[in-house]
């Protein structure tokens, strides 16, 4: 063990040496693959060495989350995950730390949830859909993309923090979930807004507010759902990368560095925008504190609502 670490601390100076192995936790087109091959292009381009994307999907992010965290510590072996990685420890028993297993990199980027009405359903805002839905308990159905996923938990934390039943129907995958609400098969969802704001422009579904804590600089024109009536609702969907634990500082640092400068570049900046992702690039120690809290506050709405895993 001695030998290795001495190992790794040789190879600090030029990290990297050799390609990168970036593991995936969702399936591929989604917003946290398209993200980690995008970081991959920028730490290619940036080092000349080859990023290999690997796509892990399944058990909401620990298949790809269980690897990573087995993996040999020393910057060749990243998780590319979303803030499913915070929602796990409640849902699934794993044989891996979430926190302790890990060593985080950086925020990435911000996926705001844009919480949308089908077009027949007689609301404008908040206060309308809220008011709608306690004439109607148990009646409104709100689609999400599977037990506990961010979709899931943005409108449990809705429900709860309003009074309200609406009704959970899970799909598998995000896709399927927009299309039984543009069908009208479904009144309400909480979904990115990549994936929704292609149907609000042409009318297809009607958007009410962001679900994260400040308005997204992807779609300024929406008010957040604490501003539309209930004060202190938030949700931030996030994508981000982590080491295993026992990574060498500097390699994080490095890392990071190259984060840093990918969500100020214009070009890359005004893409991630186009995407409806709302770029943040936040530095491993702040990142760590994040990870800490989001896994407190999902962990009790998961434990209080009796979410279980599909």
């Amino acid at each position: 063990m001695l030998g290795a670490s001495a190992g790794i601390a040789c190879a600090q100076g030029n990290y990297p040496a050799k390609p990168l192995r970036m593991v995936i936790a969702l399936a591929p087109g989604g917003g946290v693959d398209t993200s980690g091959r995008l970081l991959g292009q920028r730490f290619t381009e940036a080092w000349g060495q080859p990023v290999v994307s690997e796509n892990r999907p399944g058990a909401g992010g620990t298949i790809a989350a269980d690897l990573v965290a087995k993996a040999t510590p020393d910057g060749y072996t990243l998780l590319m995950t979303s803030m499913g990685h915070a929602i796990t420890p409640a849902m699934y028993k794993l044989t891996h730390d979430t926190i302790k297993d890990f060593a985080p990199v950086s925020l990435f980027v911000q996926s705001p949830s844009v919480l949308t009405v089908h077009p027949s359903v007689p609301v404008k805002n908040v206060k309308e859909l809220i008011a709608y839905v306690k004439a109607r308990p148990n009646e409104v159905l709100f689609s999400s993309s599977g037990s506990g996923s961010g979709q899931h938990l943005a409108m449990e934390l809705l429900n709860r923090m309003a009074g309200i039943q609406l009704v959970h129907v899970p799909y598998k995958g995000t896709a399927p979930s927009i299309n039984d609400i543009v069908g009208g098969r479904i009144s309400v969802t909480a979904a990115s807004a990549i994936s929704t704001m292609q149907h609000v422009r042409i009318g297809r579904l009607r958007a009410l507010a962001v679900c994260a804590a400040k308005r997204s600089t992807s779609v300024p024109e929406l008010p957040t759902v604490a501003e539309s009536g209930l004060p202190g609702y938030a949700i931030d969907q996030w994508y981000a990368l982590f080491a295993p634990a026992g990574t060498p500082r500097p390699i994080l640092l490095k890392l990071h560095g190259e984060i840093a400068k990918t969500v100020v570049d214009p070009p890359t900046r005004k893409r991630l925008l186009a995407m409806g992702l709302d770029p943040v690039g936040s530095p491993p120690d702040e990142f760590a504190a994040y990870v800490k809290a989001e896994t407190v506050k999902w962990g009790k709405l998961v434990r209080e609502a009796g979410i279980k895993a599909n």
